[in-house]
């Protein structure tokens, strides 16, 4: 498994290639990757079933106890297989929308990466693998967003949406080292295991605070939720795999995959409920006031991820029952929903509902396909949408925090939420016939499949909800319910929840009935709007150029003797204060050294003076080279002739560098005033006696062993080296060695490159063509 998701990665590399030779049937032959995927999950099932999830090892990085762990049990098979069937019937809807597009090679190639990605993150179960393919989904969601480079509103979008996951990411990453700390592992099933252990940790509530952030900020939880409608700039494939299968929901996984090891305590569930629950308010009351058709969805999708959060933290069984069955339901419906809107776009040239109407005289089938997608996502019978909310309803009823707070803000979600369903249905489609940009006509075929196939499979699962049982007790026992009973079913008697369910339907209605009208008192809100966390957003953004514009005129002045001093006082600050205050400084000076050994000390000390006070460019550089050939004496002197051959080499060629570059310095002249040069020198002498006292106080102390012998001792069991030096440079200190091969062969171009520099300028000026004339 884990070399076919490495390999998918592949696959997008080679999707130009295919492109040359297949052009626009390249999409339905980069759909068989996904659809093979679904076929090998689908044939784990069985062992799924009876509680055999599989466990898939390989060692990544052996010496840090780093593995590529993959775990598919319920849950991570539940959202592969979400990945991968809408990833396909995505692929083959692109075939047709995208036609013709130029940059349609570049779009494969990062869907597929992105998909690639989201397959991993999903069944990584080490916590640095999973954190590795959350970013990556951030980098290509991103490139993807952005498609329309050219756009200055699409690439704004993707940077807000790069600016706030990747924020939210690095919070994710300081989390997940407190929890692997708190719960000695890296694996989650391993920390799933230690739930009790987790959260009586003094690291827990940290922990937590930043795991919630890390998943807040990708799921679109308020007040993060402002990047994800702004996402629509992305073309309509990618908005239909973000919001139905992909992106926005790795938070909500992270969430359920870490609900058995952070769930149960009251910081969890009061903060997901409360958080959950406004933020369906939030996006159903934000969709309410779009007449774009994929800032409506866009919106409704903020309300479903709301909902799947306060799920989460109410955490009962009935809630984790609801959560799944609800997060099948909306990935149905909205993968379906987000493709109509880009039919829509496609055939008639825009995406404001108000400026349709009586489309399905033209479009029959899309509308039918728009209606039946639209039931569920009003959760209407009989489709799987309606099971969904009835059983979130039910959830609410059962909340131990803020139970009447959370049940009035999910009820007044879910009737504006239908009313969302009644206007992205029936304005477009029928009403009176309006005119529009493109005379539409019905969707190609390829553009339809994808989103009837979900909607058909919205109205069997609500038809027939008992097919579903299986896989909804396997996927919540993946979130720590031992034997769940799940029994769905479309009819539950008269009860509460129906009663909630009619009542939302009358008020859903009425506000459709009046959705202009509310649409335009809603109005008065903007300014209040305006000013919410997405203008926080903008503010913060604005601060930091303003901050970076002022650190670099401070300290990027284009000097390099202020960036050298700032630097050097940086040091001297930490490290003088650590040897000074922090440390007891003892230095045991003694002067035990040959006579040539301190003649060799001299010169290089002659060297660094005459350096510094000569006027002659020449002379300086003589100086200089006296002092580093001075150093590779030291070196041969106290055996370390490695280091002396390369010292030799590098000082060899820095003074060639030197005596080529010469005659083309400026001359010598007085930059500095007298107080500065006084600075300098203070400055440069206090870090020379730092660095003296450093030195000495370390040669004075020896807390540990020497290394050398653990180099005499392991150079053959470890490096397989009988030579201790050449285990030492190749094994031991292999990327100190690499270091200076790259400095060696730096210096070896530079000094190329000035030699065929210098040749070809005295060719020009005695008139050589190089061409091997005889010019006599």
């Amino acid at each position: 498994m884990q070399l076919a998701v490495l390999a998918g990665f592949v696959a997008a590399g080679v999707a130009p290639l295919l492109h040359r030779w297949l052009g626009d049937r390249t999409p339905l032959l980069m759909a068989m990757l996904p659809a093979a995927f679904a076929v090998w999950l689908a044939s784990l099932w069985p062992s799924l079933a009876d509680g055999e999830p599989l466990l898939l090892e390989w060692a990544w990085v052996p010496g840090l106890d780093i593995t590529l762990t993959f775990l598919i049990d319920g849950l991570a098979w539940l959202f592969a297989m979400l990945i991968t069937v809408i990833g396909a019937l995505v692929l083959v809807y692109t075939g047709e929308y995208l036609k013709g597009e130029r940059d349609l090679p570049r779009f494969l190639v990062v869907i597929t990466a992105f998909m690639m990605s989201m397959l991993g993150l999903v069944l990584a179960d080490n916590l640095v693998a999973l954190f590795v393919f959350w970013e990556l989904t951030s980098i290509t969601s991103y490139l993807l967003i952005g498609f329309q480079h050219t756009d200055p509103a699409a690439r704004k979008s993707a940077q807000q949406g790069l600016f706030v996951t990747v924020g939210g990411g690095l919070a994710l990453l300081a989390g997940f080292v407190m929890l692997a700390q708190a719960g000695d592992s890296w694996s989650l099933a391993v920390l799933n295991e230690r739930g009790e252990q987790l959260t009586g940790h003094a690291l827990y509530t940290p922990l937590l605070i930043c795991v919630l952030i890390g998943a807040f900020t990708k799921s679109a939880q308020f007040p993060f939720h402002f990047w994800l409608p702004n996402a629509m700039a992305a073309p309509t494939p990618v908005s239909a795999y973000l919001h139905s299968a992909t992106m926005v929901k790795a938070g909500v996984y992270l969430l359920a995959r870490l609900h058995p090891a952070l769930g149960g305590t009251e910081s969890w569930e009061v903060t997901l409920s409360l958080v959950g629950a406004v933020t369906m308010l939030t996006g159903a009351f934000l969709a309410i006031r779009n007449t774009n058709i994929k800032k409506l969805l866009a919106y409704s999708t903020v309300m479903a991820l709301g909902t799947l959060t306060m799920l989460l933290g109410i955490g009962t069984e009935g809630a984790l029952i609801a959560f799944v069955t609800f997060l099948l339901a909306h990935s149905l419906y909205k993968g379906a929903l987000f493709m109509v809107a880009g039919i829509l776009d496609h055939e008639t040239g825009t995406k404001d509902v108000t400026a349709m109407g009586g489309l399905r005289r033209v479009m029959p089938r899309t509308a039918v396909v728009a209606c039946v997608a639209s039931l569920s996502l009003a959760g209407l019978p009989p489709l799987l949408g309606f099971i969904g909310k009835e059983l979130m309803l039910t959830s609410v009823l059962a909340a131990d925090h803020f139970g009447g707070l959370i049940l009035l803000l999910a009820f007044t979600g879910a009737f504006l939420t239908l009313a969302v369903a009644a206007i992205v249905t029936l304005r477009p489609f029928f009403g009176p016939r309006r005119d529009t940009p493109r005379a539409p006509h019905e969707s190609p075929a390829g553009m339809l499949v994808g989103p009837a196939l979900l909607a058909a499979l919205s109205l069997l699962f609500g038809l027939a909800p008992g097919m579903l049982d299986s896989l909804v007790a396997t996927t919540v026992s993946g979130l720590g319910v031992v034997e769940p009973d799940v029994h769905l079913a479309l009819w539950h008697g008269i009860n509460l929840p129906l009663l909630l369910s009619v009542a939302s339907l009358l008020l859903g209605t009425l506000v459709f009935r009046h959705w202009d009208g509310i649409r335009g008192r809603l109005a008065k809100f903007d300014p209040l709007i305006h000013r919410g966390p997405e203008h926080g957003y903008e503010m913060l953004m604005a601060g930091m150029v303003r901050f970076a514009e002022w650190q670099t005129r401070l300290l990027q002045n284009g000097y390099v003797r202020n960036y050298l001093v700032m630097t050097l006082l940086v040091l001297l600050g930490l490290v003088g204060h650590a040897l000074l205050v922090r440390h007891p400084l003892e230095i045991g000076f003694s002067v035990d050294a040959y006579f040539h050994e301190v003649v060799v000390a001299g010169l290089m000390i002659a060297g660094a003076l005459a350096a510094c006070v000569m006027r002659s460019r020449l002379a300086a550089v003589a100086a200089v080279g006296i002092m580093g050939f001075s150093i590779a004496l030291i070196f041969v002197l106290f055996s370390a002739p490695d280091l002396a051959i390369t010292q030799l080499l590098v000082e060899t060629l820095t003074v060639v560098l030197l005596v080529l570059v010469l005659f083309r310095l400026p001359r010598f002249a007085t930059l500095s005033t007298p107080k500065e040069r006084w600075r300098d020198l203070v400055v440069a002498g206090s870090f020379g006696t730092l660095m003296t006292l450093l030195m000495l106080s370390v040669l004075n102390e020896e807390q540990l062993p020497r290394i050398s012998e653990y180099m005499v001792a392991n150079s053959q069991p470890l490096g397989h080296g009988h030579n201790i030096v050449n285990v030492i440079l190749v094994d031991f200190r292999a990327l100190d060695t690499l270091g200076e091969m790259f400095v060696l062969a730096l210096a070896a171009i530079g000094v190329h490159a000035m030699l065929r520099f210098h040749a070809a300028e005295h060719d020009a000026r005695h008139g050589l063509s190089g061409r091997g004339e005889d010019h006599g």
